[in-house]
């Protein structure tokens, strides 16, 4: 059952977040992953406070989503995004397909 990566994200640092993209990029690929959002313009209908940078990355299981979260290969991203971003990130469990 899919499992997806959703995180919440405010750049801090221009040139270290582009690095990061490219590191984290790779490492989803490697892990079964793939990007269902990335970005695009958000707009907030109920709620506060207004939404930041979005992306949802949808991973074959929630084991590999693990796997890939404490990876030799995640973790170079994970050392750039102390400088690179704030982030918020949250790991959901799919539903079964009917």
């Amino acid at each position: 059952m899919s499992a997806y990566a959703i995180s919440e994200v405010e750049m801090r640092d221009a040139a270290d977040f582009e690095s990061y993209r490219s590191i984290a990029a790779k490492t989803i690929a490697k892990y079964g992953g793939r990007y269902l959002v990335r970005g695009g313009p958000a707009s907030l209908i109920e709620g506060s406070p207004p939404p930041k940078t979005i992306i949802v990355v949808e991973f074959p299981t929630m084991e590999r989503l693990r796997e890939w979260y404490v990876s030799p290969e995640y973790d170079e991203a994970l050392k750039l995004r102390q400088t690179a971003l704030d982030r918020r990130l949250i790991f959901v469990q799919g539903v079964a397909p009917v």
